[in-house]
């Protein structure tokens, strides 16, 4: 039977042609007192966690050039971490510390809700007025949930977040790889299914813009966002505390449909969903509701999807965005090798000698000795806008694996080559917290040993002349990826850096011989022939990688 009453503030779902229901404040049922504090913990709590509240993130904001974007300009908006926080942790990274903020916050909470206990009691304020404040928690949740989850998935859905393996990496011994490195990996080799990971997470951001479909986003969002956690968890993967405050808030989100839920799938009983919304008709607010709406929707889903779209295409982020020396591009065979002037066989258990190498399609060159090597435990993601700094290819890697980006010299056939493993890691994703999706900490100690490098060394390792031939990194991109951000990047010297650098020239004799002399990292004379073999690998290349080169 249906209710009518002159100020209708409430919706309604029907199912199976049952009547309307409308309510008023004045019956809607009216909380127990045990749900009116638990209310007011979660309202503090949620509020805290989901609006950012670090200076960082607003001073990024405000500096941002909206005519120069790059696709880490939004996913920065949309990926922070809020809470209150005294330990100095972040909920990013691979520490369980992360979690330390959720704790700390639902203290705040514990505290925020007696004061408030104590307010109401004073100032008798009417319980109907929970019903507004619900709504709105749940607004300002579902948008913090769906924003930040169409960031995430982006990155997916145009796969670059695990990029098909490198030459480098498809060399690598397995047993070099670490749990995340292999995990990692195996959604990069089947880009697709990568893919169908970003559609659902981007599906269900976008059905939490609207409070018809919440319900379907957060079961969307919750269903995905848990096996991400189990599996950061089990594959130490580094992003097990980001992903399950996914999964928090989209179990905010479902609190009260879960009884609904129960009773009609497992009960089978009929349920009628009686859903609270304030009066939003007046013309301003309905105007300014839909303008805030159309803006969040064209802003994270058409402007951020065109920025991944180039940043795919152009400039993926764990990926170099130089191309590489064509005539050197593929793998090799030591054939010669000689140190100081004497001749190293091959000797498979030697530690000096290089026993592969491999040009990459960017600029790197990659090689393997039969030495330990330290091993960085990132994943290789931040923000960084120098070929350098983009380690997905070292990341993970540990026994002999050496990866150099190097500047080529095409007029004079010399590559100048930087190790692109350093000591001190870079603080990525500043606005995120220190190390970024999953980067290291910074070593205060290392970066300060790092800083006393002479000025002369990082100046004059590559002489004028070649640095005009190389030309500058900066602009080697197509036009469309070039952002403010890069330019910043790119504004700013190198600080602190500590990197092996060696200097060879390179010859070729038919296109399947390469000859390089120089001087290795250790200033010891360097002669190595190499001879282009092809690899029968198992995987067949994929059609949908990122980048071209």
């Amino acid at each position: 039977m249906s209710q009518v009453i002159d100020e209708p503030v409430i919706e309604e779902s029907i199912q199976n042609h049952q009547p309307t229901v409308v309510a008023t404040k004045g019956n809607l049922p009216v909380w127990k007192n045990w749900q009116l504090i638990l209310f007011r913990i979660g309202f503090i709590f949620f509020i805290a966690i989901s609006i950012p509240n670090s200076v960082a993130w607003y001073q990024q904001l405000a500096q941002l050039n909206w005519l120069k974007l790059n696709y880490r300009d939004l996913y920065d908006i949309a990926r922070f971490g809020s809470g209150i926080n005294f330990l100095g942790n972040t909920i990013f990274g691979s520490s369980l510390l992360g979690y330390a903020n959720w704790i700390t916050t639902a203290l705040i909470a514990v505290a925020g809700a007696a004061i408030w206990t104590l307010i109401v009691k004073v100032r008798k304020l009417p319980r109907n007025e929970y019903y507004s404040a619900w709504y709105w928690l749940r607004v300002v949740v579902r948008y913090r949930a769906g924003i930040g989850i169409i960031g995430f998935g982006f990155t997916k859905l145009l796969p670059v977040q695990m990029p098909y393996p490198s030459f480098g990496i498809l060399n690598t011994n397995f047993g070099d790889l670490t749990a995340q490195k292999l995990y990692w990996l195996s959604i990069g080799i089947v880009p697709w299914y990568q893919v169908f990971a970003g559609v659902v997470e981007v599906a269900a951001g976008t059905l939490l813009f609207f409070r018809k479909t919440t319900t379907l986003g957060s079961i969307l969002l919750l269903g995905a966002l848990g096996d991400i956690v189990y599996v950061n968890f089990a594959y130490d993967g580094g992003v097990h505390v980001y992903s399950s405050y996914f999964v928090l808030l989209a179990a905010l989100l479902l609190v009260n449909d879960i009884p609904k839920v129960w009773k009609l799938l497992v009960q089978e009983k009929d349920v009628v969903p009686v859903n609270y919304y304030p009066d939003l008709s007046n013309s301003w607010i309905k105007y300014l509701r839909v303008s805030l709406k159309s803006f969040t929707i064209f802003l994270f889903l058409g402007v951020l999807f065109y920025l991944q779209l180039i940043n795919f295409l152009y400039d993926p982020y764990k990926q170099p965005s130089v191309a590489g020396v064509k005539e050197l591009r593929g793998n090799y065979a030591v054939t010669t090798f000689k140190l100081n002037g004497e001749v190293i066989p091959y000797n498979p258990t030697d530690s000096v000698r290089w026993q592969e190498v491999t040009f990459e399609n960017w600029s790197t060159l990659t090689f393997r000795v039969n030495k330990p090597h330290s091993l960085d435990l990132s994943n290789g993601g931040g923000d960084p806008q120098r070929d350098v700094n983009r380690t997905f290819e070292i990341t993970g890697l540990a026994g002999g694996q050496r990866a150099f980006h190097y500047y080529a010299d095409e007029v004079n056939k010399v590559l100048y080559l930087e190790d692109k493993y350093k000591p001190v890691p870079d603080r990525r994703n500043r606005t995120a917290g220190v190390g970024g999706d999953g980067g290291a900490p910074v070593d205060e100690v290392a970066e300060q040993a790092a800083a006393k490098e002479t000025a002369k060394e990082k100046k004059d390792w590559i002489p004028a002349e070649a640095r005009k031939n190389i030309g500058d990194e900066e602009y080697k991109i197509d036009p469309k990826a070039y952002s403010a951000r890069r330019a910043r990047e790119f504004a700013k010297a190198p600080k602190g850096e500590i990197r092996k650098r060696f200097v060879v020239k390179y010859e070729t004799l038919d296109g399947s011989h390469i000859i390089l002399t120089g001087e290795d990292e250790n200033k010891n004379s360097l002669y190595v022939e190499l001879a282009r073999i092809e690899k029968p690998y198992a995987l067949s290349p994929s059609a949908l990688q990122a980048g071209k080169y």
